[in-house]
């Protein structure tokens, strides 16, 4: 039985071979027949002898990728490269090299450890460093809190909780920190919530992004003063939003000075290992302690986080759990003591290079497109690409032709969101579905919206992210911005019209990235209530099918308006000029056309009800009354036949017909004493309210006309005129014939050769009565 998938046999292939070079003897199969279970009551693959390794896979790879008749959601592993094989096969060997004895498991794994532990530290220019390798990303923070308690509270081993509650200890984070942070730090040391300093970032100076470092400065005094004590600083050398580092240099002589521990995280520490490093990033090699994340780095699957610190008392790293005795504990090293030796120093260095080649590729590129804002601290040290749509729009105010800066008032700043956020949030999602590979990541910031984000470091490695792929993103946001720009353009002018349409409701959704939201309001919608509406649901299910029956370059969709149960009419994106005057009238006018055809046969319904309740009424009389002429005595069965034969009775036809159009009931004597119908009420015409607009040959609904267009020269632009009209008087029938006829003849100019051969015609036609007498004549006769 064959493995379906190439990775799970290589990986069986790779342990199988481990399992070779481990074992010291052959392996002898034992049978144990005795031992086996007699009951039959243990279901799956236990019954009988046991399974086969193959077998044994191809279970596994079954109950990964489940039903294969599903939709495909996503690939189903990542891409993995030999690297990738070593960092799995480490798990296992991890395992195997546990069953060895005592001695020597301890020199294996001391040898493991301090070898990864040194590679490490000198890669990333951490001299003198020691390392813990933790699962959790953010376990090596909550350890080196607990070894900065201990190193700080000198009796916290006896009294505990007592000690902090005279001095309460203090840990400080930056606004832009990873969300939930602090709340983890607190909960994995059982420290209070008001323990947590969330310190600003920059405001009127320096990036936003950045540690206020006077304001922190500030937080520190007022804690001393207070009576607690300054613990920890938790800097950034890549924010998780946007990349950006802080002042580690000013950051270090701070903490130097009040005696408090320094630890730096963020991406950014990557670029450590390159020959070029700025000089923010390159202060985080004197921090007390960093943490960083080598396998989204170099593209290894299931590596351990690092965090490496810097500490005198092997008894107080012990007891905060930084070190252990452990051999599972030093062996989870092992992956990557694996990997690092497969890629090498060259390797190691070039996959971080090319990720960081990759961001300012990108970002040179964004530079020469219009209406693409790049949110950047310094273009040497951030590997990370924040950008967004924004549009000046023409005689908006002053305020909105940049990018929303903090002194902005919240109107102001919620009126642009309204307008680029859903854009911006509606072009991530196209991107990372055209361009895969790229791994871009859709954001909302505070400060700055909704952005794009392109951080090649923890994904290009995975990813397999190329130079082409960078170019082809940038391709597909140009080919994106004539979308992003006429839709934005059109939005206010949608709103405008709607709210100026009687019966149209304008409903403003700031998730919708289309021209715009509407709902109509019907004759018995209850304005003052949220609750579901039936009537109005059929009315935009309607009227959705009826637009996109026009077959127009716009989509339409139908959904809940915001915040609320009722239905509403979502216009999507538009890649043209639309006329927008003609799309909100056809919206109103095809929806009120619906209504009343609604009400139409809720009234034809209704009249017919009663109609056949009137019909009984009078087919009961109409029984009564042949009773009483014909008498009891002809209702008994052999009596009645005996009178009848003696003395007929004559039978009066009486019945009755229901009119639908004029929603009366009528006698049927008329149709047998004269043999026809009669002809009734005319039905009233089915209201029609969909705007006739004259189109140019080929053109699609809701474009604006193109006879103004430069594009057209002025010879073409009469020509289609006058076959447009050619076709208008073609189409008109007879009755426009001999209006136009009446009116030429009546106009003292004088009338063209076929404008006056037609009214001869006419004349001669009107001059022969003989034509029509004989009709006349048949239908005297046939009265």
């Amino acid at each position: 039985q064959a493995i379906a998938d190439p990775t799970l046999a290589e990986m069986g292939k790779n342990l199988k071979e481990a399992m070779k070079m481990l074992e010291d003897s052959q392996r002898r199969t034992e049978e144990e027949n005795g031992k086996k279970l007699v009951s039959g009551d243990i279901p799956g693959p236990l019954q009988g002898s046991g399974q086969d390794m193959v077998s044994i896979l191809q279970l596994v790879q079954n109950l990964m990728h489940g039903d294969e008749d599903e939709e495909p959601q996503s690939p189903r592993i990542q891409n993995i490269g030999e690297q990738g094989h070593m960092a799995l096969l480490g798990h296992s060997l991890g395992a195997y090299i546990s069953t060895l004895d005592k001695e020597k498991l301890r020199k294996l794994t001391t040898r493991i450890l301090s070898d990864t532990t040194l590679w490490l530290c000198r890669i990333f220019r951490y001299e003198n460093g020691c390392a813990y390798f933790h699962e959790e990303e953010r376990e090596g923070l909550a350890k080196i809190c607990r070894l900065a308690i201990h190193s700080r509270y000198e009796d916290f081993v006896v009294d505990g909780f007592n000690v902090l509650y005279n001095k309460k200890p203090v840990i400080y984070l930056s606004a832009a920190a990873r969300p939930g942070l602090g709340q983890y730090l607190c909960n994995q040391l059982g420290l209070p919530f008001p323990c947590l300093c969330r310190v600003p970032c920059n405001t009127m100076f320096g990036s936003q992004h950045q540690m206020d470092v006077a304001f922190l400065e500030k937080l520190i005094k007022d804690d001393v003063e207070r009576g607690r004590l300054p613990l920890l600083l938790v800097a950034n050398a890549g924010t998780a939003a946007v990349g950006h580092t802080d002042k580690i240099g000013r950051l270090k002589e701070l903490c130097e000075q009040y005696g408090i521990w320094l630890h730096v995280e963020g991406v950014n520490l990557a670029t450590l290992a390159l020959g070029y490093v700025s000089s923010s990033v390159l202060a985080a090699t004197k921090c007390d302690s960093m943490t960083m994340t080598p396998g989204p780095w170099l593209g290894l699957p299931a590596v351990p986080a690092v965090t490496l610190y810097k500490h005198d008392d092997p008894a107080l790293t012990l007891v905060a759990g930084l070190t252990s005795n452990k051999p599972a504990d030093k062996l989870r090293a092992l992956p990557l003591w694996l990997s690092l030796q497969y890629l090498g120093l060259d390797g190691i260095v070039e996959r971080i290079k090319h990720a960081c080649q990759l961001s300012q590729r990108l970002q040179e590129s964004l530079k020469k497109v219009n209406y693409i804002k790049i949110l950047v601290e310094d273009e040497l040290s951030s590997p990370v690409v924040v950008f967004r749509f924004f549009r000046e729009l023409p005689g908006s105010d002053p305020v909105f032709k940049a990018v929303p800066a903090p002194n902005m008032t919240p109107s102001a700043v919620g009126r642009e969101r309204h307008s680029c956020d859903a854009l911006n949030r509606w072009l991530g999602e196209q991107l990372k579905q055209l361009v895969p590979a790229s791994g871009l990541t859709v954001m909302d910031l505070e400060a700055d919206g909704t952005c794009v984000r392109f951080s090649p470091l923890m994904t290009a490695a995975v990813l397999g992210t190329r130079g082409e792929d960078v170019d082809q993103l940038v391709a597909c946001i140009q080919s994106k911005l004539p979308v992003l720009s006429c839709t934005l353009q059109l939005r206010e002018e949608f709103k405008q019209e709607v709210e100026g349409t009687a019966g149209l409701l304008y409903v403003d959704d700031p998730n919708w990235p289309g021209i715009g939201v509407v709902r109509y309001e019907h004759a018995n919608d209850d304005k003052s209530t949220l609750k579901s509406d039936p009537e109005g649901e059929k009315i935009h299910a309607g009227l959705l099918k009826k637009l996109n029956e026009l077959e127009s370059d716009l989509t339409f969709k139908i959904g809940p308006e915001y915040k609320s149960m009722k239905s509403c009419l979502y216009v999507g994106m538009a890649s043209d000029d639309i006329d927008v005057v003609e799309l909100v009238e056809t919206i109103a006018a095809t929806a009120r056309e619906i209504e009343e055809n609604s009400r139409l046969l809720e009234n034809m319904t209704e009249v017919v009800r009663k109609g056949i309740q009137e019909a009984q009424v009078e087919l009961q009389k109409a029984n009564e009354e042949r009773l009483l002429e014909e008498g009891v005595l002809r209702q008994i069965p052999v009596v009645g036949s005996v009178l009848n034969w003696f003395s007929p009775v004559q039978p009066l036809q009486k019945g009755r017909t229901f009119n639908l159009t004029a929603g009366s009931l009528e006698s049927t004597e008329p149709i047998y004493v004269y043999k026809a119908q009669g002809a009734g009420v005319t039905p009233p015409p089915t209201p029609s309210g969909t705007r006739t607009k004259q189109r140019l040959p080929g053109q699609k609904p809701f474009k604006r006309s193109l006879r103004g267009s430069d594009a057209l020269s002025e010879t073409s632009s009469v020509s289609h005129i006058e076959d447009l009209e050619k076709v208008e008087h073609l189409s008109g029938g007879p009755e426009q014939m001999t209006l136009e006829a009446s009116s030429t003849e009546g106009h003292p100019g004088a009338p063209s050769p076929r404008h006056a051969d037609q009214t001869e015609a006419l004349k001669k036609g009107a001059l022969r009565p003989e034509v029509d007498y004989p009709q006349v004549e048949g239908l005297e006769s046939l009265r």
